[in-house]
């Protein structure tokens, strides 16, 4: 295998058909993308921090988008507890991405998660420094 493509396991791939059945749904292309980013996570070797952050935060979106409030609260809330720690224009981008995804539902726990995605993208970085 080149040594170029040798970062792209099974782990990776998993991550990268969840980021697309995400993206399907939101052309009115049903799939459950949080099978994918389950499966992703499962995969994930200890040691990539940023990248399990974000498919933990997609899992949390996905659960959103298929109508599992309660369930995408409480991954999103696991997601947000280990993002503290990651400083990341992409994942910034995610957690907005997670918030569009919260946005239809009211309850207390979703809006808990809401409070504090708002808050930890707000305090990331949103541009690449030049």
């Amino acid at each position: 295998m080149p040594e170029w493509v040798a970062y792209f396991d099974a782990a990776k791939h998993a991550g990268a058909r969840a980021v697309s059945a995400r993206d399907l749904n939101s052309i009115d292309q049903p799939s459950r993308a949080s099978l994918h980013f389950t499966h992703a996570l499962a995969l994930r070797k200890p040691g990539f921090d940023r990248v399990r952050v974000m498919d933990r935060i997609g899992l949390a979106a996905a659960l959103f988008d298929e109508g599992e409030p309660e369930q995408a609260a409480a991954a999103a809330q696991q997601a947000l507890t280990e993002a503290v720690r990651i400083n990341s224009t992409l994942m910034t981008s995610r957690l907005n991405t997670l918030l569009d995804a919260a946005r239809p539902y009211r309850t207390t726990a979703v809006h808990e998660v809401h409070t504090r995605t708002a808050d930890l993208a707000a305090a990331r970085p949103t541009t690449i420094a030049a």
